[in-house]
């Protein structure tokens, strides 16, 4: 049953350790994809080719929308309409409050990325090697560019371009409007890293091992880094300094004006996730089983926590709080401090989605099929699952 009690207590230091579970809803296969909380509702996709649509609070089923594949990709909620691509190659748009199918459209082969909205118009990439622009209202095909291999970069949109990366090797810079090619930048090997746009830069990794800065406007190389490995991560950008993960296992703070290293911090494993920054910070977790805290100036260890499985997630932080789940199949809870775990929760299976905070309450997806919602004031003692009302 649940206990109707307020749900915007703040979950800190000091009361994480009282978290409880306060519902879980079973899906029929593992969740990858991070849950996404908006006006109370939450959404995630599974892998059992369907997408839910969750009362945030009670974890009752609002609404679920059956695909035709996987959907491992997070759901884009913009202006009370959910876009999700999935295996099945369709893009879908559901109302957010009622799921009802507003639109679908069929793209020639799976879709691996979210989906970019802006300005009225749905951007989406495939991996049937085409950029597809779509009317958010009908689901009309605006205008589509293709590629030479597939697109598995999400599009960043900024100032009436879309950027995005493929596995042709090739960033392109296309017009917003009209799709026509402003400009592309060829690398030494497949992109799966997505782009991020920052002051008049783009900046995107390749696994030909470098991270690329290029001029937004014209896509003139500004600089190029050497990381020793390929990078699957997306940079993250903040105060003048891009950060990024390698598969080589360092966590690099390179100069976003002149691509000089600020510094570098190597794990034990590969960093294929991306790093999050918050208060002067740098948090990434590594898949030599640890998490990391780096000063974001200097790149000084604050601390380190060391799970039992590789952690392929990026963490989220929240009111001094670090959460993160590991392939050992535990949720954590540090103290973003001093890195000591302050509570945990075992799953049933390895943990890959990242979580999200919201109104005082944790959600998480795991590998056993379940999302998880955690906080301190009301709980549900039965299990919630497919078909519940």
């Amino acid at each position: 049953m649940v206990q109707n009690t307020p749900n915007n207590t703040v979950i800190y230091p000091a009361n994480v350790a009282s978290l409880k579970r306060a519902w879980t809803y079973r899906t029929g296969d593992a969740i990858e994809s991070s849950p996404m909380v908006v006006s109370g509702v939450v959404y995630t996709g599974s892998r059992e080719h369907h997408l839910y649509a969750l009362d945030a609070r009670t974890g009752k089923k609002l609404w679920s929308y059956r695909t035709g594949g996987a959907i491992y990709a997070t759901p884009t909620v913009v202006d009370d309409v959910v876009y999700a691509g999935s295996f099945d190659a369709t893009l879908s748009a559901l109302e957010a409050r009622t799921g009802t199918l507003l639109w679908r459209y069929a793209t020639g082969n799976a879709i691996e990325s979210s989906p970019a909205v802006a300005d009225g118009v749905v951007y989406v990439g495939s991996t049937d090697h085409t950029l597809y622009a779509l009317n958010v209202d009908t689901g009309d095909r605006l205008w589509s560019f293709e590629s030479s291999a597939g697109i598995q970069s999400s599009p960043a949109v900024a100032d009436g371009i879309v950027y995005v990366g493929s596995w042709d090797h090739n960033v392109y810079a296309l017009d917003a409007t009209t799709g026509a090619r402003i400009w592309s930048y060829t690398t030494g090997d497949r992109i799966s890293s997505s782009p991020a746009v920052a002051d008049g830069v783009v900046y995107i990794g390749s696994q030909d091992h470098l991270l690329y800065a290029l001029d937004a406007g014209t896509g003139e190389k500004l600089w190029s880094y050497q990381t020793g490995k390929i990078v699957l991560s997306s940079p993250s950008i903040a105060n003048g300094v891009v950060f990024i993960g390698s598969h080589h296992g360092a966590l690099l703070a390179l100069d976003a004006r002149t691509g000089s290293k600020r510094w570098s911090f190597t794990t034990g494993g590969a960093i294929d996730s991306s790093p999050l920054i918050a208060d002067e910070v740098v948090y990434a977790g590594s898949q030599d089983r640890s998490i990391y805290a780096l000063a974001a100036l200097t790149g000084e260890k604050m601390w380190s926590y060391t799970t039992g499985g590789i952690i392929d997630s990026s963490p989220t932080v929240a009111e001094g709080i670090v959460y993160i789940g590991s392939q050992d199949h535990t949720f954590y809870a540090l103290s973003a401090q001093a890195g000591e775990k302050l509570w945990s929760y075992i799953t049933a299976g390895g943990i890959v989605s990242s979580p999200a905070v919201a109104n005082g309450v944790v959600y998480i997806g795991s590998n056993d099929h379940n999302l998880y919602a955690f906080n301190q004031t009301y709980f549900l003692s039965e299990e919630l699952g497919k078909g519940d009302e």
